[in-house]
């Protein structure tokens, strides 16, 4: 034991004095040199940009470079700092960005070429002498359809979707920055639209484009939540811009708020050749923030157009509806006239029969026809007055039915209408003034109309009565008249007679026989 540690002892010793300590720029020296020997090659690695920067003196760009946890993405596993030196900065640079429409930029992951390099004084690093952006194409496009599968599978994708957008969406909350030329674009084309509909813009400003974009937008969508019953449809707008610009509107956290807002988003992002995460999820998503202004003008004509047909069509059936009424009325009445015009000849007809029969007993006779015209009278009285009521109680129904629908439907236009500023109001509140002017007049018109006419078959009834009351023989017998038979038969007019025809005048009381001497046409100017 103590042989072998004084051995130990001298081993220690003979070390010390014949190896000196290094200084520590020896033993980086040494280090560079071991790894330029054990790794002399060029190597594909991949890694994530955590910050990129480039020296505005020298035009080198240095990057920082991190490699995390699949498991966990917010712990890292390494790091290290990247160099892409002047002579080639300029060519990778606008290589990559070419083919994939994105800078070299945080955030994105790359497949690069580099060879390890260790300083004496800055220490470890490595030299990028190549970058692949097939492989960050592949990546962006990983991301992204995994972001729309999470969405899908939260049932986020069509939520928004869902939210009915209002007829005359005029109150919009405005996300963007007050210096984008796409939002002065969109004020611009709101505000000197042709039919000059008025909107309420309220800005909420906010950054929609760089690493505090997404952010900045959410921010401003939860302050536009809060005052939610203010506004009809929020509105996200930037105008042109790089892709690089456009990547922060696949951010999940961006597409999931706003998904789930209250109020249907239109989305105007200015990017002709894709379509963001954010697009998908919005209700209504549009190219750029002029196409969102014009979608709003032409909702709002649309529904302008929509009010102007209703009001034809409540006028138009109001029309047709009077018209069928006073066809029909006018029928009625024409059957009513032309069934009581034949009864009355048939009476008439029988009445004269029964004179030239009952001759020897007119007295009765007459007081017979006279009581069953009477009753016929008061029966076809009853059923007229029972046929108009039912026309009249009809007429009435058609009328309630044709009020109700009418202002159910102006009802329905009014409230619609709620939301319309003072132009569409005036113009929506006079085509219903006029509209119900038409309705009164044609109202009126059938009322009195049906007056009109009642009173007049009535009038028409009395002078039917008085003119059969005025030819009861009796009565004309009574009040002097005769009557007068040549050869049996009544006289009517003189041309049934001729010289020597034998008369018999028959008086109240008693009859005279006469012979004819003389015929005389009847006197045309007296």
């Amino acid at each position: 034991m103590g042989i072998h540690f004084q051995s130990y002892r001298e081993e220690i010793s003979l070390t010390v004095s014949t190896h000196r300590p290094l200084t520590l720029f020896e033993f980086n020296r040494r280090l560079r040199e071991e790894i330029e020997n054990a790794l002399p090659h060029r190597y594909w690695i991949i890694a994530e940009i955590s910050e990129a920067r480039v020296h505005h003196g020298s035009g080198h760009c240095y990057l920082t470079l991190t490699d995390k946890d699949p498991g966990a993405k917010s712990t890292l596993t390494a790091q290290a700092r990247g160099t892409i030196w002047k002579r080639q900065h300029q060519e990778i640079a606008s290589y990559f960005e070419a083919q994939t429409g994105h800078s070299l930029r945080a955030g994105l992951k790359i497949l690069f070429q580099a060879s390890p390099r260790f300083h004496e004084l800055y220490g470890f690093s490595l030299d990028i002498h190549d970058i692949d952006p097939t492989y960050t194409l592949g990546d962006l496009a990983r991301q992204r359809q995994e972001t729309i599968t999470r969405l899908q599978t939260e049932g986020l994708l069509d939520l928004n979707q869902k939210i009915n957008l209002a007829l005359v969406p005029q109150r919009l909350a405005v996300i963007s920055s007050p210096t984008a030329a796409g939002y002065q674009d969109f004020v611009a084309q709101l505000a000197n639209n042709p039919f000059g509909y008025d909107f309420r813009l309220t800005l909420f400003e906010a950054s929609v484009q760089g690493t505090e974009a997404v952010s900045s937008i959410k921010a401003a969508l939860h302050r536009v939540t809060l005052q939610q019953q203010a506004f009809d449809a929020v509105i996200i707008i930037r105008g042109g811009g790089s892709q690089t610009d456009l990547l922060c509107f696949d951010h999940y956290d961006l597409a999931a708020t706003v998904a789930q807002m209250p109020l249907p988003v239109l989305t105007g992002i200015g990017h002709e050749r894709d379509e963001s995460v954010t697009d998908l999820v919005a209700h209504t998503p549009l190219k750029t923030p002029t196409a969102v202004a014009a979608f709003l003008v032409d909702r709002l004509n649309e529904f302008e157009a929509n009010v102007e047909q209703l009001f034809l069509q409540v006028r138009d059936t109001a029309a047709a509806l009077a018209v069928q009424q006073e066809r029909r009325i006018t029928q009625i009445a024409t059957q009513l006239q032309q069934r009581t015009n034949t009864f009355l000849h048939q009476r008439q007809h029988h009445l004269e029969c029964q004179t030239r029969t009952l001759s020897d007993k007119p007295q009765k006779f007459l007081t017979e026809e006279q009581r069953h015209v009477m009753c016929e009278e008061l029966r076809l009285t009853h059923s007229v007055q029972q046929v108009l009521r039912a026309k009249e109680a009809k007429q009435l129904q058609y009328h309630q039915q044709l009020e109700s629908n009418s202002q159910k439907k102006v009802d329905a236009g009014k409230r619609s209408l709620a939301h319309v500023e003072h132009c569409l109001e005036l113009y929506a509140k006079n085509q219903l003034q006029k509209a119900t002017l038409t309705f009164q007049k044609n109202q009126q018109r059938l009322l009195y109309g049906a007056k009109d006419h009642l009173q007049i078959k009535g009038h028409q009834l009395q002078l039917l009565e008085m003119d059969m009351r005025s030819h009861d023989p009796e009565i004309m017998l009574m009040r002097g008249y005769t009557l007068t038979y040549v050869n049996g038969k009544l006289l009517k007019s003189i041309d049934q007679l001729k010289k020597g025809d034998k008369l018999q005048t028959k008086l109240l009381a008693g009859s005279v026989d006469s012979t004819v001497t003389q015929v005389k046409p009847p006197d045309l100017f007296t």
